[in-house]
């Protein structure tokens, strides 16, 4: 096998694509990209089981063919290689790449121990890449990092008909978000279990203004796994879906939230983390609503101290605390100007969205729902 490549395609296609490998991989060939040439195109490759990566790149392909070699250890060298057209050479249990005066030469791995890449799912619609980018975004802040309550560390995909909503929560905080999408078929409707991780990676991969494939397919035969694919701009991942039964957290949300606030989201961002200066690990920041402000605090007793108030409508006055982290994360996400806050009751969830003006009419299609803590906690 014998390619010319531009050394920036090259290096952000095996960077892009060895993310995919596995921390530890349990068999060294699992370290490995597959490079496969064929006509004008380069393939790379990576596998680890729970999620595989495909990249297609444009090169002058002098003799086709593939090889495996150390993914990490590739993508090191291809990010240092000076700004020259790439020479890739397989000679032998060798692979030569040259790019002007820098020459590196590498072990191949065995090819025919590297197992088969699963097969893109079924193709169930696209979605404009910016959209889900937000949307991933979005929610896989509230997915949980415990690994020993793995079915939170997923984010649920919902689809039905034109509609596809993300859900996500790690018992402290929930988050929805509701997109548009073009089905294959406007009848589809099934969900799906994603690690949260794997669909952030999906997010960073797609490139603005193109169209994401959404692939699913349902294996019913015993030890095959279910799939779902994203496939944008030449990049391919395929992961396995998660097991079991996610709780139906949906219903958490109030069917009504009569005390009502409103303010503007970036302020009150800024005043957050101000505050969270000086709250103390595990406290909250403390919100008092009342009639045309919000007083924000934090610290206690012969702690450092903070308080500062903004300018807020507030049909009644409540007064709660959150974890400044996950309030901060909240506001973050929040794509509007203006946030409003809807209560039922100062120890009950207080529902998050957006709105586009102070008088405006709330967005609901991204929810935030967040657990208040106690004052003294």
């Amino acid at each position: 096998m014998k390619f010319t490549v531009a050394r920036d395609i090259l290096s952000e296609a095996v960077s892009w694509t060895a993310r995919a490998l596995p921390q530890r991989p349990p068999s060294p060939i699992l370290a490995g990209v597959r490079l496969s040439a064929d006509a004008e195109i380069v393939t790379l490759s990576s596998f680890d089981y729970e999620v595989s990566a495909n990249s297609h790149i444009p090169a002058e392909v002098h003799e086709p063919g593939e090889v495996l070699v150390s993914g990490r250890l590739l993508a090191d060298i291809c990010k240092s290689l000076p700004q020259r057209p790439v020479d890739f050479t397989v000679d032998g249990p060798k692979v030569t790449i040259t790019c002007g005066s820098s020459h590196f030469v590498l072990a191949v791995m065995p090819l025919d121990e590297y197992p088969l890449l699963p097969e893109h799912p079924q193709t169930r619609g696209t979605v404009d890449s910016e959209t889900l980018a937000q949307a991933i975004g979005q929610v896989s802040i509230a997915a949980s990092r415990d690994d020993t309550l793995p079915l939170l560390t997923g984010v649920r995909m919902e689809f039905e008909g034109e509609r596809i909503s993300l859900i996500a929560t790690d018992r402290y905080r929930l988050a929805v978000r509701d997109l548009e999408w073009e089905p294959s078929d406007p009848q589809f409707s099934d969900a799906a279990l994603v690690k949260a991780r794997i669909l952030s990676d999906v997010a960073k991969s797609t490139a603005s203004g193109s169209r994401v494939t959404i692939g699913l397919s349902r294996e019913s035969k015993p030890g095959a796994s279910s799939l779902i694919g994203f496939e944008a701009s030449g990049r391919r991942t395929t992961s396995t879906l998660m097991d079991g039964d996610y709780p139906p957290v949906s219903r958490l949300f109030p069917e009504t939230t009569p005390i009502q606030a409103v303010c503007d989201r970036h302020v009150l961002l800024e005043a957050v983390k101000r505050m969270a200066l000086v709250a103390e690990r595990k406290t909250s920041v403390r919100m008092a609503f009342s009639e045309g402000q919000v007083v924000l605090e934090a610290g206690q007793g012969e702690s450092a101290q903070g308080s500062e108030a903004i300018e807020a409508q507030v049909n009644n006055e409540i007064t709660t605390g959150f974890n400044p982290s996950y309030l901060i994360e909240g506001l973050s996400v929040l794509s509007a100007d203006f946030v409003r806050f809807g209560f039922t009751h100062q120890s009950k969830p207080v529902v998050m969205t957006g709105q586009s003006e102070l008088d405006g009419g709330e967005d609901t299609s991204f929810r935030y729902l967040l657990m208040p803590i106690r004052f003294g906690a």
